[in-house]
C-alpha cells in the first residue's frame, strides 16, 4: 500500500536541507498508523510525499501500488483521486456552502448533480453536518470545518486517507469526535495514516506507530 525505501527530502531543491533522510517503512493495506514526532520533524514532508504533493529527493516512494518515480505525469491525476487529504487548517473554500465544499471533489471528478447528491448528503449525515449543508464555513465552529474537510476528503471513497495534524486546533471532546471518524473509515477498509504531536491519542486510541525525529525514522511498531 504504501513503501518507503531510503527515502530522503531536501527542501528547497538544490543546497537545502533534508526534511528527511534515510526513511524506510511499509503499510499494510488496510491499516491505521499514527504517525508522531515534535514540530519540525518532517510528519508533513512525509504525508506531504504519501499523498504526492512532494517529489523525493532520494530514494523509492511506492503509494497504492505505484513507483512514484517511474510514474508517467499522465498517471498522477488518478494517483491522487484515490488518496484523501486532511489538513490541520482545513483549506475549505469560504465562497461555497458546506454541501458545495463536500462535493468538490466529485464535481471534480465530472459527476453530475443527480449522480453526488445521495452521496454528498450521506457524508454529510456522517460527520454530523447534514442540518448546516447550506451554511458558509465560517459560520461554523473549529470542530466542524475539521468535520467537513474530512467529509471533503473521503467523499470519493479513497483507498488511502492521510491526516495531518486533524486535531492540532480543537479542543478534546471535538478531537476524540474526528478521531472516532477517521478510526470509522478503517473499519470500513481505508488505510489510514494520522499525524499527531499528541501522546495521549495514540495511549487512547493504540495503533501502530511511526515515529519521526528530526527528519530520521527512530521507531517504527
Amino acid at each position: 500500500m504504501v513503501r518507503f525505501s531510503q527515502v530522503g527530502l531536501r527542501y528547497p531543491e538544490g543546497d537545502g536541507y533534508w526534511t528527511l533522510s534515510d526513511v524506510s517503512f511499509a503499510l499494510a493495506p488496510g491499516s491505521y498508523t499514527w504517525l508522531l514526532g515534535p514540530s519540525g520533524a518532517g510528519k508533513s514532508s512525509l504525508l506531504g510525499l504519501i499523498s504526492l504533493s512532494l517529489r523525493a529527493t532520494e530514494g523509492e516512494v511506492e503509494v497504492l501500488g505505484s513507483r512514484i518515480r517511474r510514474l508517467p505525469r499522465r498517471a498522477f491525476p488518478a494517483l491522487r483521486r484515490r488518496i484523501g487529504v486532511v489538513f490541520q487548517d482545513y483549506r475549505l473554500l469560504p465562497h461555497l456552502s458546506v454541501y458545495e465544499n463536500a462535493a468538490l471533489p466529485l464535481r471534480i471528478q465530472g459527476l453530475t448533480e443527480a449522480r453526488l447528491a445521495a452521496d454528498v448528503r450521506e457524508i454529510l449525515r456522517w460527520v454530523g453536518l447534514l442540518d448546516r449543508a447550506e451554511a458558509p464555513p465560517s459560520t461554523l465552529s473549529g470542530g466542524e470545518q475539521q468535520r467537513l474537510a474530512l467529509a471533503r476528503a473521503v467523499v470519493a471513497r479513497p483507498a488511502l486517507l492521510v491526516a495531518d495534524e486533524p486535531t492540532g486546533n480543537l479542543d478534546a471532546a471535538q478531537a476524540r469526535r474526528v478521531i472516532s471518524l477517521l478510526r470509522e473509515m478503517h473499519r470500513m477498509g481505508t488505510t489510514v495514516i494520522v499525524a499527531t504531536h499528541s501522546e495521549e491519542l495514540p495511549e487512547e486510541y493504540p495503533a501502530p506507530t511511526l515515529r519521526l525525529d528530526a527528519g530520521r525514522l527512530v521507531s517504527h511498531g
